[in-house]
């Protein structure tokens, strides 16, 4: 299993310091789309997050203009880039058609994605990563093992499912048990964390 540390509403020199920091801790570091909203990929991709060991993921959140998002989010040093599973799915074929051609990586981010499309993009993007995230704007109590459960249940052919959510070690540690997750997105738990190295340890450390 894989932990994915999720960077976000920081300053970009508090976003450039964590990523290195955390490079080679967690497996995954992610720029979130407040970092790529406040700052753009014009300076992204002239910042130095040339990582050595974690690999780099910029949550684009492409919904629109699939190919051209895609070819610039990855002149950065992005590993993997996201779409949402909820565009059209000509967004999705050219979004996945340039992370492949690109040797790259796509995470698709599955929102308010119903379970109706969610069908449909299953036999098409086997070397996507289906990404389950809770809304953070949503005021509904989130239980992320019961989420994975139901899901692999519904579309048990995806089989690089990523979670996340507000997940918290205990969580961690219970969806790592449980065994159908391959990623863990965990936020402001290592990030806002006095010590972020340390907190990624102890996910670490409960998933491994």
């Amino acid at each position: 299993m894989k932990l994915q540390a999720a960077i976000d509403r920081v300053s970009l020199k508090q976003a450039t310091q964590i990523a290195h920091q955390l490079d080679g801790i967690v497996d995954i570091i992610e720029l979130g789309t407040s970092i790529i909203k406040d700052y753009g990929l014009e300076t992204l991709k002239a910042q130095d997050f040339k990582l050595t060991k974690s690999e780099l993921l910029l949550d684009l959140k492409t919904n629109d203009e699939g190919k051209y998002e895609f070819e610039r989010g990855y002149q950065t040093s992005a590993d993997i880039l996201t779409v949402m599973g909820g565009s059209d799915e000509s967004t999705i074929q050219q979004t996945y058609a340039v992370a492949q051609a690109k040797n790259k990586k796509m995470l698709i981010d599955l929102i308010e994605t119903s379970d109706k499309k969610i069908n449909q993009l299953t036999d098409y993007y086997q070397n996507a990563i289906f990404g389950l995230h809770h809304s953070k704007d949503s005021t509904e109590a989130y239980d992320a093992v019961a989420s994975i459960e139901q899901f692999v249940k519904k579309h048990p052919t995806i089989k690089n499912i990523a979670v996340a959510g507000g997940i918290d070690l205990d969580q961690a540690q219970k969806i790592a048990q449980q065994g159908l997750a391959n990623t863990i997105i965990v936020g402001g738990k290592i990030v806002g964390a006095t010590d972020p190295v340390k907190a990624a340890q102890k996910f670490m450390e409960v998933i491994k």
